[in-house]
């Protein structure tokens, strides 16, 4: 059976032929762009990204540990003035959903961020999972809501 021998060979082949020729190489993860709201002059920030994303020395900076179930949740408040942003004080408080509809609190804590004060939690994640966060901001004797969507 020459056709059954030639198989393998044929499959072998082809397999080369898609990666051209280069050496396997493991996925990098690349970190979600942060993003913002605008609702008049308030700015909300926000971004959640694994913890193993980020290096030892920003994983210390937070006070966070570095761990495969864990993503941390940023939140900034920011007041625009023309061109300059300056910190703006409010309640924030923030929530994520995963796919089976499972809620978790995120407890948010304050941490210095050069001249600025932002708002960090850490959410348990599990891998290829998806999860909805709403953020509310209450300022100002406004609540205005955020929501964003992460894939872990």
């Amino acid at each position: 059976m020459p056709s059954s021998r030639f198989l393998p060979v044929l499959l072998l082949a082809l397999l080369t032929a898609c990666s051209g020729g280069e050496t396997p190489r493991a996925a990098e993860f690349v970190p979600p762009a942060p993003a913002e709201t605008d609702f008049g002059s308030l700015r909300v920030r926000y971004n959640a990204l694994p913890t193993l994303a980020l290096s030892e020395p920003v994983a210390k900076q937070y006070g966070v540990q570095r761990d495969a179930g864990t993503a941390l949740v940023l939140v900034a408040l920011r007041e625009v003035k023309g061109t300059e942003e300056i910190d703006a004080d409010g309640e924030v408080s923030v929530t994520a959903h995963d796919l089976s509809g499972a809620r978790q609190a995120i407890t948010l804590r304050k941490v210095e961020a050069g001249e600025y004060t932002d708002l960090i939690g850490t959410a348990r994640i599990s891998p290829r999972n998806s999860y909805r966060f709403e953020i509310v901001v209450k300022t100002g004797g406004r609540t205005e809501t955020v929501t964003f969507q992460r894939n872990f």
